[in-house]
């Protein structure tokens, strides 16, 4: 059963257009944190911040491969609260700019020469940073 201290931070979370893009493209299923930020045109740490609101929400999950983050969105819970997440999902597929969004990300990820989030696009001269959580 929910209660109002699980409850208010579930909808805090969709307080933000950021946060609704990202899930409307998590809605496409899973995406590493590169294939957000191309697609939402915003800096790694902005994407990672809002990923981080919505994952302590319960919204999204999130598994790291490598040092790359990929995040879904979390399918599991109450059917009351299932019920809620795929009308807030076909909601936002409505919306142009999501769907914008979802025609940048698809573009991207034709362009990806491979899979794991650029990694051929890694500049092999510079270090990769590691972010300790």
């Amino acid at each position: 059963m929910l209660d109002m201290r699980t409850t208010v931070p579930l909808f805090k979370a969709l307080a933000d257009e950021t946060r609704l893009r990202i899930l409307a493209l998590l809605g496409q299923g899973e995406l590493c944190v590169c294939d957000l930020t191309a697609a939402l045109q915003l800096p790694q740490s902005t994407a990672s911040r809002h990923l981080a609101v919505l994952k302590n929400a319960g919204w999204v999950s999130g598994r790291r491969q490598g040092v790359w983050m990929y995040y879904r969105l979390l399918d599991t819970g109450a059917a009351s609260r299932i019920a809620m997440h795929n009308a807030i999902l076909a909601h936002l597929e409505e919306s142009t700019t999501a769907r914008r969004d979802r025609k940048v990300l698809k573009n991207h990820l034709a362009q990806k020469a491979q899979p794991g989030c650029g990694e051929a696009a890694l500049d092999k001269a510079a270090p990769v940073r590691k972010y300790r959580r």
